[in-house]
């Protein structure tokens, strides 16, 4: 069995840790100064009893130290008596029994000589002078050696002895990417990668370049320097390169383009040179830079001014590594971003980045293929079927399907079921897009008829407009953060969009609003998303997709984003302005039309929904008949993709049906 610990990926190497010893040695040191040579203390007195004993003749010797202090050791005899039976006794070492503080030394002698006048066992004083030289060396020696400790300690820390968050003055230089060697399995292989069927089969291909350069370099053909891997967010971009790390049989770097980022100047080249260094070593190998975007931006177009510009210094050198080592040494650099219309020129040039790889979002076979690497981790129940789930998310991409796998089994376990069946991910899919649902939310009546109509009149025109997206399902159940209602749709599987169908798309999200003027005479806040975003489709058909005959067939869409001032002048800025209102209002004024036709079903919907608060599109169909336009050849429909939300939250759903 393959030991675990060699599955990790490596980390800069450090010495065992010894600080435990200089604890153990520390406390060595003040134990044997407070156990060892530290005198006992001795029992005190006062003089009138050592005059009581030196009458009855206990007294062997008494010691003066330093004038000070005064040290009585007793005779053998005397330690018999019941008087002396709390006195310290003598053992391995000779110690007095008594000890007390003589005063003033003169006085002190006078009253010796006194006392001998007195008794018949005279009284000899031994004045002695102690030096105690283990005091003041240890008061001077543990305090360095404390210091010595913490300061070597901080040392190790700064160059790099250690990895934890101070090892970085001293090597703040160095590359922090990680290493996954050829005989590291990652866990993740090509088999886990699914619906990149094109993508895998071009890093398959760099890939088999390491493995076999000779099959390739036999034709005069050269190793390409650098894959780029460009797409949206969340389709798989880093997976990816996780399988290429797993599949492939040379040394792999993983590093992120903000790693290479520091505020102090050079870090970044440094941490450059270090990396293609190592990569050098390490030949044949692979360096994947996640988000390159981070250190990868376009240079010239930074706001500051007059400065030193960190992220361009790491650029040139990033440039210039690429250019440094030739294609026979067998070095290849892979990135990914999901911004490469940022990203510098120079970066881009063949020579560099031979190849972009774009991996979009998955179309219906990839999401099926993405379905079942997910589903064989779950228990299903039968009528679960991946080809289904794949035509429920349209526009989905593989991060959001694995989150709808797994929210799935989340409530599937919170409703105590053995296996997860179609129900299970339609309230997951219902979580993912509108929210969580909030049944403890009390609305007014008035509130809940106005929001019921104003879902019924998006779906009676979604209902009857040609281009528009199917309808699936209307709710009136609040989610998420202020979401009172919405309704889903289908989008269709379309990569172009023609003018007919963005001007029903505007009817259609005009139509709530529009319903609640035909019936209360009045409009409420509730319209705030559906304006956000008609407002966005109609300035996208403007100034974008020229899809306006006085504006004209222009797109001021890439030379906005290159300059920070308008592309046009006061006058076309004002004639799109009008032309965005004209646009709008006609669709407004043609959903207000359609409802007006269609009040009967418009009522009938609403007061469906105020009694059943969730219709499908089968109970669409049974109340108003069926849609003219969007005819389900399936017997069962499927309630799920795009929405809309009659709220005042942006809905992400319809972008991903526009991307």
């Amino acid at each position: 069995m393959e030991n675990s610990e060699n599955n990790k990926p490596k980390k800069p190497s450090g010495t065992s840790s010894s600080y435990w010893i200089y604890g153990i040695l520390f406390l060595a040191i003040i134990g044997f100064q407070l156990f060892v040579f530290v005198n006992p203390k001795q029992q005190d007195i006062s003089f009138s009893k050592f005059e009581a004993m030196a009458a009855a003749g206990d007294i062997a010797k008494v010691e003066v130290s330093n004038n000070k202090i005064a040290s009585i050791y007793l005779k053998e005899e005397a330690f018999n008596k019941e008087i002396h039976k709390e006195a310290s006794r003598p053992g391995i070492t000779e110690k007095p029994a008594y000890t007390f503080n003589i005063g003033p030394s003169e006085n002190f002698a006078d009253k010796i000589d006194k006392m001998n006048e007195r008794i018949s066992n005279k009284i000899d004083i031994v004045y002695i002078e102690k030096q105690n030289w283990l005091g003041p060396i240890l008061t001077f020696i543990v305090p360095l050696i404390f210091i010595i400790a913490i300061w070597m300690y901080i040392m190790r820390k700064m160059s790099g002895g250690s990895s934890g968050p101070g090892a970085q003055i001293f090597n703040i230089g160095k590359s922090k990417a990680m290493l996954f060697e050829k005989d590291q399995n990652t866990h993740i292989t090509f088999a886990d990668v699914a619906g990149l069927e094109e993508a895998k089969e071009e890093v398959m291909e760099v890939v088999d370049f390491l493995k076999n350069p000779k099959k390739y370099t036999a034709l005069g053909g050269k190793i390409p320097k650098g894959v780029l891997l460009v797409g949206p967010p969340g389709t798989g971009k880093t997976l990816l390169a996780k399988a290429v790390a797993g599949e492939a049989a040379v040394p792999f770097f993983s590093i992120s383009g903000s790693d290479f980022v520091e505020m102090f100047v050079g870090v970044g080249a440094s941490r450059v040179r270090d990396l293609f260094r190592q990569a050098r070593e390490k030949a044949p190998c692979i360096v994947f830079i996640d988000e390159i975007d981070a250190v990868g931006r376009a240079r010239g177009k930074s706001l500051v001014q007059g400065g030193n510009d960190e992220r361009e210094n790491t650029l040139n050198q990033l440039l210039v590594e690429m250019d440094g080592f030739s294609s026979d040494k067998g070095v290849i650099l892979m990135a990914a971003t999901n911004r490469p219309d940022i990203l510098d020129n120079a970066l881009l040039r063949p020579g560099r980045f031979d190849r972009q790889i774009s991996i979009d979002p998955p179309d219906l076979v990839g999401r099926e293929a993405i379905f079942a690497v997910h589903l064989k981790k779950l228990k299903l129940s039968p009528n679960v079927t991946p080809k289904e789930l794949a035509e429920m998310t349209p526009g989905f991409a593989g991060a959001d399907i694995a989150n709808v796998c797994n929210e799935s089994a989340l409530v599937a376990a919170r409703r105590n079921k053995k296996e997860i069946d179609i129900d299970d991910f339609n309230f997951a899919l219902d979580r993912v897009i509108g929210g969580l649902e909030k049944k403890n939310k009390i609305i007014a009546p008035e509130e809940k008829q106005i929001i019921a109509y104003h879902e019924a009149g998006h779906a009676i025109c979604g209902w009857y407009l040609k281009h528009a997206s199917p309808l699936v399902k209307v709710t009136i159940v609040p989610r998420g953060i202020g979401t009172l209602g919405y309704a889903q749709y289908l989008p269709k599987e379309e990569y172009i969009t023609r003018t007919e169908a963005l001007n029903d798309r505007i009817c259609m999200t005009m139509g709530g609003r529009a319903a609640e003027k035909i019936i209360f005479d009045k409009i409420s806040t509730g319209a705030q998303s559906d304006l956000d975003q008609v407002t966005k489709i109609a300035y996208s058909m403007v100034s974008t997709f020229g899809m306006n005959s006085k504006v004209g067939n222009v797109s001021f869409l890439s030379m906005s984003q290159d300059n920070f001032t308008r592309p046009f002048s006061e006058e076309t800025a004002k004639m799109m302005d009008e032309e965005v209102r004209l646009l709008i209002d006609t669709q407004y004024q043609r959903a207000q039309q359609l409802l007006t036709e269609k009040k009967l079903e418009l009522d009938t919907l609403a007061n469906e929904l105020l009694k059943k608060e969730v219709l499908l599109k089968s109970d669409v169909e049974r109340l108003i008949g069926p849609s003219p336009y969007h005819i389900d050849k399936r017997a069962e429909p499927v309630p799920f993709a795009g929405q809309h939300v009659s709220d005042e939250k942006p809905e992400e759903e319809v972008k991903k049906s526009e991307s």
